[in-house]
């Protein structure tokens, strides 16, 4: 190294150019920021507040729906604790679907399920009874199913009480009739009006079902004008109701039985727990709870109720085990099959938990 060169070598950086220095960021950039990220977080602030009061709003109407549907008066009745309710126990219930129309059915039950739920595997299995079926158990007399919670009313408003008080009468005793029929212990009962079931359809924008044959047929008497062609469609909650009810037409052909109509029950069904569980269904739940408390009433107490939507929000058609109770047609009655009834028993006792064939 010769004299008057520096010892000191070069750093990498010096020989590649060192970079300039970087500029710090201007206080007007930061100011902008900062009102950014302000602005960002009332306006996610202000939809969360937004959507907990929806949530309460919709919470409020619920339980002012569920007061209504619930004719038991939570005031006298004890509790269910929480360990033994339908949030931890399954339970069979009694749906019933009547005309009120006016020249209606009245309390006559067209439509007729005896379900059982389980929390556990958020699963049902629903038996359909053909409304003419005779059923006789002990302890009652003999009749068509469709007859006996008008009977039962009526026999509790002879004796003097009150509407409310036959309600629960009526549906106390035919629980015990169809319990005494499958061998379980069905806790509660529910009876929908037809207008509730055309609303929910409606509300939910129709369901998709295919229409098995012609269905055409009017009533001057009751208002029925059913007009249905053959095939897949969507129809609305006239539509549906037409199709679940449809008997034959005005000049006898195109029959449809009992079986036919419990069959398309359970397709209806199918179809209306799939549509509800989309996106466009669940936004409308507190609307159809809302709309469903005018045209549905059942024994079963308010937080219960409460506590079986919770529960069973979420199913959906393929948790859902839909059988027929069969039989043979000898007017007026259709005569139960003892193999189909056995066949349902061992359903609906599963279902419950139960050892299948342990009858009462």
């Amino acid at each position: 190294m010769s004299q008057g060169q520096s010892s000191v070598m070069p750093s990498r950086s010096t020989l590649r150019g060192s970079k300039p220095p970087k500029r710090p960021k201007s206080k007007k950039r930061k100011s902008k920021l900062k009102v950014f990220f302000i602005t960002l977080f009332f306006l996610l602030l202000g939809l969360l507040l937004a959507i907990a009061g929806w949530l309460s709003y919709l919470l409020l109407q619920t339980d002012e729906a569920f007061d209504t549907i619930s004719i038991v008066d939570e005031t006298v009745a004890t509790p269910v604790p929480v360990k033994e309710s339908v949030k931890k126990k399954p339970v069979s219930m009694v749906i019933m679907g009547i005309d009120s129309r006016s020249g209606g059915g009245g309390l006559n039950t067209d439509v007729l399920m005896v379900a059982s739920f389980d929390p556990e595997s958020k699963s049902a299995s629903i038996v359909s009874i053909p409304r003419d079926t005779l059923i006789q158990v002990e302890g009652y007399r003999g009749r068509k199913a469709n007859r006996f919670y008008a009977d039962f009313f009526m026999a509790a408003r002879n004796e003097g009480r009150s509407k409310e008080e036959a309600a629960i009468e009526a549906k106390e005793e035919f629980r015990s009739v169809l319990g005494k029929l499958f061998g379980i212990d069905i806790k509660y009962a529910t009876v929908v009006n037809f207008k509730g079931f055309e609303d929910t359809v409606d509300l939910l924008g129709g369901i998709d079902v295919y229409v098995d044959m012609r269905m055409k047929y009017t009533d001057s008497h009751d208002g029925t004008n059913i007009d249905l062609q053959k095939g897949q469609q969507q129809l609305n909650g006239k539509q549906t109701l037409d199709f679940v009810r449809y008997r034959q037409s005005n000049d006898g052909t195109n029959m449809s039985s009992d079986f036919d109509r419990n069959r398309r029950q359970s397709e209806v069904v199918g179809a209306l727990v799939d549509k509800l569980m989309t996106i466009g269904g669940v936004s409308k739940i507190g609307s159809i709870i809302e709309k469903m408390s005018e045209n549905v009433q059942t024994d079963m107490p308010e937080k219960e109720i409460s506590r079986m939507i919770n529960t069973y929000l979420g199913i959906k058609s393929s948790n859902l085990t839909f059988m027929p109770l069969e039989g043979s047609w000898k007017s007026p009655y259709v005569y139960i099959n003892e193999e189909s009834l056995q066949k349902t028993r061992n359903e609906l006792q599963a279902k419950m938990g139960m050892p299948v064939d342990a009858a009462e």
